[in-house]
């Protein structure tokens, strides 16, 4: 049979996977983990809203009566294009006569001092279960020591004003309120703070101007600083520092501020690039020079598409391009197959959303007026469970996952970790781990 090999089990491989499931090609899956993670939730998981196991769920379930699809638990380092292999980190090759590139991306520092040192990304499963321990170290650590509250163990810092640095900001800020109201700390709600930095004059820019108007007054009135048109200067274990020569004094700061694909599969193929280094991809999602070969989501220039509203321009790093394009790639090798011409990828839009926390949310559709409040944070939860559900094809995690988001205060504020780590022994910060 004709053997595909997608690389990643993202949005954007699953996506890909699930379309060639009783196709006549033997499809394997690499991935140097070995589930899936729902990646829009992470920040719940990060500021113990839920739990590890809510967002994740492991590949081999997802596809175990699937005849056609494996899964190989292995590291991709590299693609013998010559060989048509791709080479796995102490395993042997894998042959391939397609092969689906979704390898995801991981955080942007932009090149600013400490940043990739002493920030907090969250792009993987392990980044939220290491941050949720960290912020949770800080809680008690405040409780047990107010004295400390100067020094900032109670002041988070979240860089990036895009849908992910807002979401964690209202997180972060219900989690303060439920700590002193649920779980007994001492500590006074006012020394806690929560700081959102971007260097844009305004929050979630891909939102209409009235969208990014209520996330500002929203998180405001929960008591979020907006510190924005300032740029973050440098990072430290006790600090952020600022362009307007301003410094915050934390042992918190959350990255939000972009993600890139460099240090992933993606940068080390010996294949042509396109907008931040993402890989160039021709009309129908096919790797430019690379016979058989297809990039997919976060780590492609997914173009728009012929006759879009956005002619020309590259598809946003977002979950709903990553599973669309996924599909349209594994619908162009089966095109292949058969003989028949590739089809150009054309991205439909439906549209983008953001919460900033309970009962509040902006749903915004390509077409009609934009929904803020109650109803718009109704739109977001059915949206988000829904496709953690088709995911997860578990009624269960339906009834688990909505009673602990629903029910705030039962929520797993656990510490996972056996002991601190080495540095937050010393700083009370943990050492980033990228995905």
């Amino acid at each position: 049979m004709h053997r595909v090999v997608i690389v990643g089990a993202g949005f954007a491989g699953l996506s890909a996977a699930r379309a060639l499931v009783g196709k006549p090609v033997e499809v394997t899956i690499v991935d140097q983990r070995n589930f899936h993670t729902f990646q829009p939730l992470l920040y719940e998981v990060a500021t113990a809203g839920l739990d590890s196991g809510d967002v994740a769920y492991p590949i081999r379930a997802i596809f175990g009566k699937a005849d056609n699809v494996t899964f190989r638990f292995a590291t991709v380092t590299g693609v013998d294009w010559d060989r048509r292999e791709v080479e796995l980190d102490g395993h042997a090759p894998l042959p391939f006569d397609s092969v689906v590139v979704a390898s995801g991306a991981t955080a942007r520092y932009f090149g600013i001092p400490g940043a990739s040192e002493f920030a907090f990304p969250l792009y993987t499963l392990t980044d939220a279960r290491r941050l949720r321990d960290h912020v949770l170290r800080r809680l008690e650590q405040a409780d047990s020591d107010p004295a400390l509250a100067p020094g900032g163990p109670l002041t988070f810092v979240v860089v990036g004003g895009g849908p992910t640095g807002v979401e964690v900001a209202g997180a972060l800020a219900e989690l303060l309120d439920v700590a002193v109201r649920h779980d007994g700390f001492t500590f006074e709600r006012a020394t806690g703070r929560i700081i959102l930095v971007d260097g844009l004059p305004r929050l979630l820019t891909p939102f209409k101007e009235s969208g990014a108007a209520y996330a500002a007054k929203t998180l405001e009135g929960r008591g979020v600083e907006l510190r924005l048109g300032r740029m973050v200067k440098s990072v430290t274990d006790a600090c952020v520092n600022l362009d307007d020569g301003s410094e915050i004094p934390t042992r918190t700061v959350v990255w939000a501020g972009g993600v890139t694909v460099d240090g992933t599969l993606a940068s080390r193929l010996d294949a042509a690039t396109g907008a931040n280094g993402r890989l160039a991809v021709n009309d129908d999602l096919s790797l430019e020079g690379r016979d058989g070969a297809f990039a997919v989501g976060d780590a492609a220039a997914v173009p728009w598409g012929p006759d879009s509203d956005h002619p020309g321009e590259t598809c946003p790093q977002l979950a709903q391009v990553a599973i669309q394009s996924g599909k349209h790639a594994a619908g162009q090798v089966l095109l292949r197959i058969d003989g028949k011409p590739t089809e150009a990828f054309r991205y439909k839009d439906k549209g983008i959303m953001a919460t900033i926390g309970r009962r509040a949310a902006i749903t915004e559709l390509p077409h009609g007026p934009a929904i803020h409040g109650t109803l718009g944070w109704l739109a977001w939860l059915a949206l988000h469970i829904l496709y953690l559900i088709g995911f997860r094809n578990k009624i269960i995690v339906l009834v688990n996952w909505s009673w602990r988001y629903l029910s705030w205060g039962s929520g797993p504020r656990l510490i996972v970790g056996e002991e601190p780590d080495e540095d937050e022994d010393a700083a009370g910060h943990g050492t980033t781990l990228l995905g």
